[in-house]
């Protein structure tokens, strides 16, 4: 499948460009990005060629690979659907309902297939464990917590990243909470929000159509000394408590393109498609409208 690559910061560079270069079932097309100096770069190290104009690249693509902020990316995946390409999109797919729902409505409407890297479905070890969890009845608690140093003294490339600064780890680390929750205690029917004491630190409630609730704690604020990831579900069955992600992100990236060669060829929606991606949108929505203005 020929693919175009979206976007030229730290998580093309790092992850999805390397995992769409190196995939036997992928021919990497070109790049294209918002400035010609990085997109001219990436595209030398990548082994392939930079485009100036998107829809020249959309021509002569199957696919497209978005790494851009989300509120960027939403408008380019209606183009790239409305031009006939598959997408491989990142988390959270656009930060309000309207947007979510435009890309869901593309895809639909041009019968492209969707992947929405949430990285944990896509990771072996995470994955399983969530496909495991989905199969047992009655989960009635949770809780998922992401407790970051991006902004705490971490030495990251994601720190100075403008749209994180901007939307904090509601947006950023909340889809992945939620990727995990929602497919083991089901939709959510009300959210409760909170700012924390530090940074940008939220608290979430969330009541779930099947009766069950849950917490999450969402931060880029900690110290690195204070970040982990937590994750689990009570009930009936016990305590199933989420493991860590054992690999690099790329190596789970690849495995989200073979999640989008399958959907394109089948025709079927993936779990993390773009109407999962639109809920996960509507949910932090939701959350946001209760927060104080960052």
């Amino acid at each position: 499948m020929k693919f175009g690559l979206l976007g030229t910061g730290p998580w093309a560079e790092r992850t999805h460009g390397p995992a769409l270069a190196a995939h036997d079932e992928v021919e990497l097309v070109g790049v294209w990005g918002r400035r010609p100096e990085p997109t001219g770069a990436l595209a030398a190290r990548l082994g392939t060629r930079p485009y100036a104009d998107l829809d020249t690249l959309l021509a002569a693509c199957d696919a497209v690979a978005v790494a851009l902020p989300p509120d960027v990316q939403a408008p380019l995946a209606v183009r790239a659907a409305d031009a006939g390409c598959h997408l491989l999109l990142d988390k959270p797919v656009a930060t309000t309902p309207d947007a979510a729902r435009g890309v869901a409505e593309a895809v639909e409407r041009a019968g492209v297939g969707c992947v929405v890297f949430f990285t944990l479905h896509f990771c072996v070890s995470t994955g399983d464990w969530l496909r495991e969890q989905a199969a047992v009845d009655d989960w009635r608690i949770g809780r998922a917590d992401w407790l970051s140093p991006v902004f705490g003294g971490a030495d990251s490339p994601y720190t100075a990243s403008p749209w994180r600064r901007e939307k904090g780890a509601l947006w950023d680390v909340g889809p992945h909470a939620l990727s995990v929750l929602l497919p083991l205690l089901g939709p959510v029917e009300e959210v409760t929000a909170a700012p924390g004491g530090f940074g940008d630190t939220v608290h979430l409630a969330l009541r779930h159509t099947s009766g069950a609730s849950s917490t999450c704690t969402l931060t880029h604020s900690v110290p690195p000394a204070a970040a982990g990831v937590t994750a689990e579900v009570r009930g009936a069955q016990g305590v199933a408590e989420l493991p860590l992600r054992d690999e690099a992100p790329a190596a789970s990236f690849a495995r989200a393109v073979d999640a989008l060669l399958t959907a394109a060829r089948t025709g079927e929606e993936h779990l993390c498609g773009a109407r999962f991606a639109e809920t996960v949108t509507s949910v932090l929505h939701s959350a946001q409208r209760q927060l104080p203005a960052r």
